[in-house]
């Protein structure tokens, strides 16, 4: 609404000056219109611009700078050559034109690599705290990450690159049944996580160029903005802390505050099915820890009281064995 506002407003003012400047060449009239049209041109460019990105705007800004002082700078010893006056004034202009395209296109080309050219998001980076973290699909599929963001213990501003946002589109528009449901899922996730307040999340309006997968571009991103990556896929962040990017992944989180069992601690829990090994039960802890009871098999269904015998942690989570308490 907002920029419907400006838009109008701006259309008006080009019209009312057009009509000014009608006035001192004795025709207001015709300088109105020609004033409406004029606002009505910059308005339309305005428009299909709204693609472009600043980063791709400010690299091309970059390159035609310094092709300009490259060019001056090649004038100044040209002209020191007797060339004469009618040559120097040319050569200049054709200099001119030739370093600023050059610079423009070769900005635009190498923008992803242009350590000088920084990314929208890290223009207020000393007003985020502890930076940037880049989403990955499989982070906003899995939707814990708003609600840690929200207690305060990741700070920083979440980002979801827009290569990210056409991986989750792909896979909602999948023909398999369980991945479209996942990539809506996310879709959903996203955004609700847009319209909390609460939740400081923005998209990353410049895509990575290249064939590239989608952890490949992740992992180029993070260098180039000096952001952590949030995911809960387990090889990308190994592949990822390799290439030392310092990584967030939710499963270690959670695995991490998971409460501490005790070898000997009584706990009392309800065995909900048979284990592998004989004589075995399966249970698990209000947050989702599994129990591996020996001898628990006869008491199936049943709420039992067990000591713990020995905790492993593995990739998958932590794992507590334990035993019946005797009666």
């Amino acid at each position: 609404m907002t920029l419907l506002f400006i838009r109008i407003f701006f259309f008006i003012l080009s019209g009312v000056i057009g009509y000014q400047v009608g006035v001192i060449d004795q025709h207001p009239l015709i300088g109105g219109i020609v004033g409406l049209l004029g606002g009505l041109l910059l308005i339309t460019v305005e428009a299909t611009l709204k693609q472009v990105s600043v980063r791709g705007l400010s690299s091309m800004v970059f390159g035609l700078l310094l092709g300009i002082f490259m060019a001056n700078l090649v004038s100044d010893i040209l002209s020191l050559l007797p060339l004469g006056d009618v040559i120097k004034p040319i050569l200049r202009v054709i200099l001119t034109l030739a370093f600023s395209y050059l610079g423009a296109v070769m900005a635009l080309r190498g923008k992803d690599e242009f350590n000088l050219i920084i990314p929208y998001v890290r223009f207020k980076r000393q007003e985020i705290k502890d930076g940037v973290v880049l989403l990955d699909t499989s982070a906003i599929i899995d939707g814990r990450i708003s609600d840690i963001f929200k207690t305060g213990f990741l700070g920083g501003r979440l980002v979801v690159p827009r290569f990210v946002l056409h991986e989750l589109q792909r896979l909602a528009d999948s023909e398999d049944d369980i991945k479209r449901q996942r990539g809506r899922r996310g879709m959903e996730i996203l955004k609700n996580m847009q319209k909390d307040p609460a939740t400081d999340v923005h998209i990353h309006e410049d895509d990575l160029a290249g064939p590239e997968t989608v952890d490949v571009k992740l992992v180029r991103l993070s260098k180039q903005m000096d952001a952590r990556i949030c995911t809960t896929d387990f090889n990308l962040s190994r592949i990822a802390s390799i290439q030392g990017i310092e990584m967030l992944n939710v499963n270690d989180l959670i695995n991490a505050v998971k409460p501490v069992v005790f070898t000997g601690e009584e706990l009392e829990i309800r065995l909900m099915k048979e284990g592998k090994e004989a004589n075995q039960a399966i249970g698990y802890l209000e947050d989702g820890t599994m129990v591996v009871v020996s001898d628990g098999r006869k008491a199936v269904g049943q709420t039992v009281k067990v000591y713990v015998t020995s905790a492993l942690q593995t990739q998958a989570g932590r794992m507590i064995f334990a035993k019946l308490e005797r009666q």
